[in-house]
């Protein structure tokens, strides 16, 4: 199974995805987190994007789609995966649906985290603090939240119009109310979530 876990920064795409990986056994596949390591890491491709993340801009599609491209060829993601930060436009669910497609595979949900912009922000804020990181500056949230609206948004609607189920959540609650929604959603798609991942 291929699903794409969609949201606005802020909106708990991290922690329940991390609970998709544990419920259906879908390995978490998150872009975000790869290429924050490899600016840790000092490697060519971090000095490439780290001053496009300090800037709240996203990483260029020729470059996320290379990143996740390799990805997708781990022995890991055989049986599927969950997307989470990609596709961020329409020109990279476009090449995600060519790289698929080659593969006999295909996006089967996109599950969408629906937060409040001021629970967000507040929420970012928060991380910040306790994490010191140094990309959730109110600047650069309002600047992430914006690039959101206008260039992933309409992604939703690309995958609706191909024919992907797009499930809508409601993301504000505890931690183990949006986990319980999460699981009817892929309810929807394959029933038993050990089903899912089989």
């Amino acid at each position: 199974m291929i699903a794409v876990i969609f949201g606005p920064p802020g909106a708990g795409k991290g922690t329940q995805g991390d609970n998709i990986t544990r419920m259906f056994g879908l390995p978490r596949v998150a872009t975000g987190d790869m290429l924050r390591a490899e600016v840790e890491k000092g490697s060519a491709l971090g000095r490439e994007v780290e001053p496009i993340m300090t800037a709240g801009r996203l990483a260029p599609d020729d470059l996320v789609v290379r990143v996740i491209e390799e990805r997708l060829r781990q022995t890991d993601a055989a049986r599927g995966v969950l997307l989470d930060g990609f596709p961020r436009t329409v020109a990279q669910a476009e090449a995600l649906d060519r790289m698929l497609r080659a593969g006999g595979r295909a996006v089967d949900l996109v599950l969408v985290l629906e937060v409040p912009r001021e629970v967000l922000i507040e929420r970012l804020l928060r991380r910040a603090e306790a994490e010191g990181r140094a990309d959730d500056t109110p600047e650069t949230i309002g600047r992430r939240l914006e690039v959101y609206g206008q260039q992933t948004a309409p992604v939703l609607d690309w995958y609706a119009q191909h024919g992907a189920r797009v499930e809508r959540v409601d993301g504000v609650g505890t931690i183990e109310v949006v986990r319980d929604r999460i699981r009817d959603a892929f309810a929807t798609v394959g029933g038993d979530g050990r089903k899912l991942a089989s």
